[in-house]
């Protein structure tokens, strides 16, 4: 069943990625009066497909391999390699035929559209499932909790944020977001002075597989509002409303403390202090392998802002920008050699074990934001047989006048296509591989 959810999600996903950027490619051709034959979402790979039907002089239709999708542009040199059609004059109504600048915005239109969608995406989930979020200002009311990364770093708990590279922050989350991990300055309140933390370009390692501990807002006094009935709270009698004094000989001042000694005890039995109606007394719980004792904490003495429709825009093309940030940055660190290919590549069914065996709409909805904008990040590249090859070509075109033969066009999108068969043979196996390591 869970093999079933992570398919589904990434198929969902996918469908929506690739009908959107093909959509791009579809309403410019269409805009400029240039003939679509075919539109297709997944490849009809050996003409074998699910369904189709015919509409005025297009095909739509999904084919059977989910690996990407197409629309057939009339006069145009793709993945068809349609040889035949490209040896009769060129038609009025074809790719071929129209002026350089509108086949450039053919050919940009998907890449925009995934741009867009990721933007929008991100809008959405602000808005629609996270809808609040801290203000530094009021984490500063108490300082951060620095967890022993945090402090590897040198933040101490307590510090307040005043800037980051210089410039004010409104939200918490941005003061630690994917871009200061690939190296940033964070100036810092710390006992009536000012003073830098410095982040190296190297931290965002630490963040590749999952969110460690490193700075949180998490240093406010704390009491029990629920417990998880089985967990180790439960089994010592712990209830709603009693206090956590202690652990193991150390007083807990705060709830980061608390998380932090509960991590370094995992599947160890502690001797927990706690208060109840003022008297104290002493239990043995357990902790879990997750470093978890079964307690829900009271709601953090923190007030909230709520995402209105402009500043979840933007805030979602902030984090657009960064992630697009964030991929140029690992690229080019994968090409210079600082980081392992093996390990940076995703393939289907990677992508698929991202979305995850259970189905969460907010994770679901984020994620294929993410893709969405990886997808436009990597159909931009200049590599033949991507929207991006095709725009180098016709940038070209328009700085010097001369147009490339057709001859030529189907050598190099025949270059590209290999090339890209190749690759996706490689990051298929490194996925399997990756299931069996």
């Amino acid at each position: 069943m869970d093999g079933l959810i992570m398919a589904a999600q990434l198929i969902l996903g996918l469908s929506i990625l690739v009908l959107l950027h093909e959509l791009g490619h579809y309403l410019a051709a269409r805009a400029f009066g240039i003939r679509v034959e075919k539109f297709y979402l997944f490849f009809d790979a050996w003409g074998f497909k699910f369904f189709k039907f015919k509409k005025g002089d297009c095909e739509y239709g999904i084919g059977w391999l989910p690996l990407g999708g197409y629309v057939k542009i009339s006069g145009m040199i793709d993945e068809s390699m349609d040889k035949e059609a490209m040896k009769l004059p060129p038609q009025p109504h074809e790719f071929r035929s129209k002026p350089a600048w509108q086949r450039l915005i053919v050919m940009v239109a998907g890449v925009f559209m995934n741009l867009i969608l990721g933007i929008l995406i991100y809008t959405f989930v602000l808005l629609g499932y996270h809808k609040e979020y801290i203000p530094v200002s009021e984490i500063n009311k108490t300082g951060i909790y620095a967890y022993p990364l945090g402090r590897d770093i040198g933040f101490q708990t307590g510090d307040k944020i005043i800037a980051v590279n210089g410039n004010e922050v409104e939200r918490f989350k941005d003061v630690f977001s994917i871009i200061n991990l690939f190296g940033s300055t964070i100036t810092v309140e710390r006992n009536g002075k000012q003073m830098d933390v410095v982040i190296p370009d190297t931290l965002y390692k630490m963040f590749k597989k999952t969110k460690p501990d490193f700075v949180e807002p998490h240093n406010f006094e704390f009491s029990i509002d629920s417990v998880v009935e089985g967990l180790g709270v439960d089994k010592a009698g712990l209830k709603k409303g009693d206090k956590i004094l202690a652990i193991n000989d150390t007083a807990v001042s705060s709830f980061g403390l608390c998380r932090e000694i509960l991590s370094n005890n995992s599947n160890k039995k502690i001797e927990l202090v706690f208060a109840r109606n003022s008297v104290q007394d002493t239990v043995t719980v357990e902790v879990d392998s997750l470093g978890r004792i079964g307690f829900v904490n009271d709601i953090p003495p923190y007030s909230t802002k709520p995402y209105t429709l402009w500043n979840s825009f933007r805030y979602g093309m902030k984090e657009a920008y960064e992630i697009l940030y964030a991929n140029i940055k690992g690229l080019g660190k994968v090409v210079s050699g600082q980081e392992n290919a093996r390990e940076s590549v995703a393939g289907p069914i990677k992508i698929a074990t991202m979305y995850g065996s259970v189905w969460d709409w907010a994770r679901f909805w984020s994620f294929t934001g993410l893709l969405s904008l990886i997808l436009a990040f990597m159909n931009i590249l200049p590599i033949p047989a991507l929207d991006g090859g095709h725009v180098i070509f016709l940038i070209i075109e328009s700085v010097t006048g001369r147009k490339f033969s057709d001859k030529f066009m189907e050598k190099v999108q025949l270059v590209g296509m290999i090339l890209l068969l190749t690759l996706m043979v490689l990051v298929i196996g490194n996925d399997i591989f990756g299931l069996f390591k």
